[in-house]
Order: C-alpha cells, then sequence, then structure tokens
C-alpha cells in the first residue's frame, strides 16, 4: 500500500512539472463526473479552506488557493458542508497529498512514505457535490487495538461484521490506537474496516506511533503513509469537526515514553482553523488522550495542563463544543468548569469513549470463540453513535452483540436471609450515566426511591475476576484486568424484612440527554430454619 498510497489518495492535476519557489498553489474544483480529473467546465468552488497543517486558507472566487512551501507537510482540504471528498478503494478520503520530497527516515523499523519528488505546478483537489442534512448520525470506535492478526479477526467479527452495511449513517471516526505498536496491521484493519461501506477517518494514538522517532513531528510517518494527516477537520451539517494528535512521543520531560499534550504548529492550525468556524456552529474535536488527568494526578502527568488551558483558550467564543476521547479503556462523562481553566458558564463535555477492544480482548471466550472483554469499569466492549442535530448533540453506547436499549447492567445478590440486616445491595451500572443523571427503583410494585451514586468497583465485574482466580481449571480466554472505579455506578439497599419468597426489582434510569431505561431483575428471601 504504502508506494502507491500517493498516487491513489489523491487525484491532482500535473500541468507542468514546475516547482514553485515560494508557495504551494491550486484549485479545489467541483468535480460533477467524478472522475477525479479537472476538466473545462468543471468550475472552481469559492471559500473552501485548505491547510498545510499549520496556515488554513479560503479558496477564492476561482477556487484558487496559496500555501506556504515547506520541505515536508501534508497538504489537505477541509471539507467544506455539501461535498464529500473522493474516497480511496478501502473507503478512507482522499483529500490530501503528502509532500515529503525525501521521503520518511530510512531507518524506522515502519515504513512511512517514499520520497514525492518536486510538487506539480497546481496541485488541485476534487470534491463531490452531495446533499447533506443537518441531522445525521457518526459511528464511533475507541481502540480496536489488535496486537496479532487473531486480535483483527476478534474486532472483525465482533464489531465490524455488526455494523457492515448499517444505514443512516453519514461516516466513521476510529479515536486512535488503531492498532497496539506493530505497525504492519494497519492494511488488515484498513481492510476490516472497508467492509463497513462508510467513508471512515481515523486518528493517531500512543499505540500507532514510529517509535523510532528522536522527535514527535516524526512520529506519525507511518500513520500519515496509510490514513493521511494527523491532524485535520471537516464540515459536515452545521458541525465543525477537529481531528488531532494529541500524542507528545517521545515525552518532552524525560525523552522515554509519551505524554498527552499539542505542539506549538498544531496550536496554530487549531487557531487558524477556528479563523473560519461560525459561532453557531457545533465544534466538535476528536482526539485519543483525554484531556482529564486522574483524580489522584493534579501535577498533569497524564496531560499537559498548560495545553488544556491554551486550548480551553482557543474555544472561549464557541458555545457548542464537544471532545472526544478514548485510550483508557473505561467510559467516562468528563466535564470541565472554571476550575479546570474553562472559559465559559457551562461545563466543556468530553465523552472518554468505551472501546471495541473492550479490556484489551480479555476475558472468557462466548460462544462464537471471541473475547467477552468487558472493560474494568464494568462497561462491555463496544461502539458508540453520536447523534447530530443542528449545533445539538446526543449519545449512544451499543454493547456488541445486544440490543440497542441495552444501556446498563444490575448486579443483584441471588438471596438474602429473612430478618437480617445485610450489607449487600442492589447496583446499576449505567453505561452512559454520570454524576448526577437519576436513577431509582421499586420493590414488588412499591414506592419509587432514589439510589445513591457511587464510584466504586463493579461487583460484577469483581466476581468475574473471582471466576479466574478461584476456579482450580483453567477458564476459557485470559483473565481480565483488575477492576477500577466506576464513575457511572448506583446503589440501593435491599430490604430483608419482607415475606419469604422472590420479590422483584424494579429499576428506571435517566441520562443527561433525558433518556430512560428500565430493568427488572429479583432476589429471593429465604427464612433460616
Amino acid at each position: 500500500m504504502k508506494g502507491t498510497i500517493i498516487k491513489s489518495v489523491l487525484f491532482f492535476s500535473l500541468a507542468s512539472s514546475s516547482v514553485f519557489a515560494q508557495n504551494i498553489k491550486g484549485v479545489v474544483y467541483h468535480d460533477v463526473n467524478a472522475n477525479g480529473k479537472r476538466e473545462k467546465k468543471e468550475v472552481g468552488l469559492e471559500g473552501v479552506a485548505v491547510s498545510n497543517g499549520v496556515e488554513v486558507v479560503k479558496t477564492d472566487a476561482k477556487g484558487g488557493y496559496s500555501l506556504p512551501k515547506r520541505d515536508s507537510q501534508v497538504i489537505f482540504v477541509v471539507k467544506p458542508s455539501g461535498y464529500q471528498s473522493p474516497l480511496n478503494a478501502n473507503n478512507q478520503p482522499s483529500n490530501h497529498y503528502i509532500h515529503k520530497p525525501n521521503g520518511s527516515p530510512a531507518d524506522f523499523k515502519f515504513a512511512g512514505s517514499k520520497p514525492t519528488g518536486a510538487l506539480p505546478a497546481s496541485l488541485d483537489f476534487p470534491l463531490i457535490k452531495k446533499e447533506e442534512s443537518d441531522e445525521f448520525r457518526v459511528l464511533v470506535f475507541g481502540d480496536p487495538q489488535p496486537y496479532t492478526q487473531e486480535e483483527v479477526d476478534f474486532f472483525e467479527k465482533d464489531i465490524v461484521d455488526e455494523v457492515v452495511g448499517i444505514k443512516n449513517v453519514a461516516f466513521g471516526l476510529s479515536l486512535g490506537d488503531l492498532v497496539g505498536n506493530d505497525l504492519s496491521l494497519n492494511n488488515p484493519y484498513i481492510k476490516a474496516i472497508k467492509k463497513i461501506g462508510l467513508p471512515w477517518y481515523n486518528l493517531l494514538g500512543n499505540h500507532d506511533l514510529n517509535f523510532d522517532a528522536k522527535v514527535d513531528s516524526l512520529s506519525d510517518e507511518t500513520f500519515e503513509a496509510d490514513f493521511g494527516p494527523a491532524n485535520y477537520s471537516l464540515n459536515y451539517g452545521k458541525v465543525h469537526f477537529i481531528v488531532l494528535d494529541d500524542v507528545l512521543y517521545p515525552d518532552p520531560r524525560s525523552g522515554k515514553g509519551y505524554w498527552g499534550g499539542f505542539r506549538e504548529d498544531q496550536f496554530k492550525f487549531i487557531e487558524n482553523d477556528l479563523k473560519h468556524v461560525s459561532k453557531d456552529q457545533l465544534v466538535v474535536l476528536a482526539f485519543h488522550i483525554p484531556l482529564m488527568n486522574n483524580d489522584t494526578d493534579k501535577e498533569g502527568n497524564s496531560f499537559r495542563l498548560k495545553d488544556r488551558k491554551r486550548l480551553f483558550e482557543l474555544l472561549k467564543d464557541f458555545p457548542h463544543t464537544l471532545s472526544m476521547s478514548a485510550h483508557t479503556h473505561l467510559q467516562r462523562q468528563n466535564f470541565y468548569g472554571k476550575a479546570d481553566g474553562w472559559l465559559q458558564q457551562k461545563p466543556h463535555h468530553e465523552y472518554n469513549a468505551g472501546t471495541t477492544s473492550g479490556d484489551w480482548y480479555s476475558g472468557e471466550l462466548k460462544a462464537n470463540g471471541t473475547p467477552s472483554s468487558t472493560m474494568r469499569d464494568g462497561t462491555p466492549k463496544g461502539y458508540a453513535f453520536l447523534n447530530l442535530k443542528g449545533n445539538e448533540y446526543t449519545i449512544d453506547y451499543k454493547v456488541a452483540g445486544k440490543d440497542a436499549d441495552y444501556r446498563m447492567e444490575v448486579f443483584v445478590p441471588k438471596v438474602v436471609e429473612k430478618y437480617k440486616r445485610t450489607s449487600a445491595g442492589v447496583f446499576v451500572n449505567l453505561f452512559m450515566g454520570a454524576k448526577g443523571d437519576k436513577v431509582t427503583y421499586a420493590i414488588d410494585g412499591g414506592k419509587w426511591a432514589n439510589m445513591t451514586y457511587v464510584e466504586a468497583m463493579d461487583p460484577k465485574f469483581l466476581s468475574t475476576l473471582s471466576r479466574f482466580d478461584e476456579t482450580e481449571t483453567l477458564l476459557s480466554g485470559r483473565r481480565p484486568s483488575n477492576a477500577e472505579s466506576s464513575t457511572h455506578l448506583w446503589r440501593g439497599d435491599i430490604p430483608a424484612k419482607l415475606p419469604a419468597g422472590k420479590h422483584e426489582i424494579e429499576i428506571k434510569a435517566t441520562d443527561r440527554f433525558g433518556r430512560v431505561s428500565t430493568q427488572k431483575v429479583s432476589y429471593t428471601i429465604i427464612e433460616r430454619k
């Protein structure tokens, strides 16, 4: 693929082989017959943003643009609403051109771009007109992260095959860690995603890096060759998406490992990009490492705090925003207020998405031979739908292999001794929940009572770990990771003074988007003889 990606990723005009000394110039045009070649009757498009990952300019009345020339950069079109970028054979948007005259470093373990040579005299980009609704859905994958071909097969069987041919979805987006360090798995991942049949965007995670890189700007060479720019933006309907690489590698503090944050050129891109975005649009930022550090980490060891502050300053005049991240293999709703550097009254929401690999393909094998992979906070593996309507949004999390209305898991003891006080309780894990959501329960059709929000380890996940630890025979699959506190757990007391026998508990949960989920479970009271 690497040998042909420059040819396949972009149809451009080679009017002459001369190179402009100071600027890259070209035209963005309406490709009426979608053949990738500019013909006499195909006019240039005015007001389309074009970028080199730092500067962002808009085309003139004839579709022309001009950008500063640098020795190594990726030039791309910011897809405007109402137009579709051409797709390559793998359903990847092909609206960029890699300009690396000397190619990627030759000593990298995983190859990047081959030398691209001189720029064409006119670097032209086609766009195809396509009607877009202001109401649409985006399919979101967190961390596919296969380390082996077998795990690619797990991903394909449990996730991809479930959504092949899905309808009423505008495009898909994977939130990084497309593979697990072995970048030769990029192609198997791409082939699996192709089956879905949607235009598919990708972003870079900390397991998608060139670890040979001595500077962060070279850590994405293979990613660029296989997927395109690591930092880019696009419009769809009334939504502006900004996709960013927020993995600093090597970590500037030690020269080893990675750190969450942004380079100076990335901040310049974000600032220049936002100059062309209307304040009434919803701005959706997508990156891999969440902006929020662990509760015990007040020093910014996970994400550089000064970078978060600077990002928030750039967003201060945009009242409609959302961030999406992955990385943690947990599911959380993070909210940032003034104490976190957010400069608006309404807190900024970051959806830290559950993953398609779950707990790294661990857990007992299911009937279809794939691992259950429940995450450490009790969230089953799955994927999300970002639902957009104008500049408003909702998010649905879909558990792989379950019905769409399977939004929570309830844990209740099977038996309780009559009249005995018990510390046992009924627990509700509302997968998309967060503190402030309302969860109530009623026993045997009686009075509804509020359940108490708790941050604790999910009891059902703990029981799974106990099965692996206490069995005297080997279970199928691999032991899951140790449990971590869930941020979407509620608890209610279990009454033991009711008559002996079976009792029904009904749960009703209402999330921040106003969606109501219900479930019924039962427990049995036994009187000791």
